[in-house]
């Protein structure tokens, strides 16, 4: 999936995690991540932060590709 702003990764996130029967509560457990941090990633909010975004889709079995366009 492409996705170019911060409410369709959030959506992304959220969709694997329900498709995984993970709660949120199961992820902070497992990360140390607050919920409320995953509430706000899941929504889009656009100033969460990158790393921890990257580590959740990284524990939810996604990739996030950085390229540029045109090639």
């Amino acid at each position: 999936m492409k996705t170019n702003n911060a409410e369709a990764f959030g959506k992304a996130v959220r969709n694997r995690r329900k498709e995984l029967h993970y709660t949120q509560a199961y992820l902070t457990e497992m990360t140390g991540i607050s919920a409320s941090f995953l509430s706000d990633l899941e929504n889009g909010k656009e100033t969460a932060e990158l790393g921890k975004s990257i580590t959740i889709a990284n524990l939810l079995g996604m990739d996030v590709f950085v390229e540029v366009r045109g090639r």
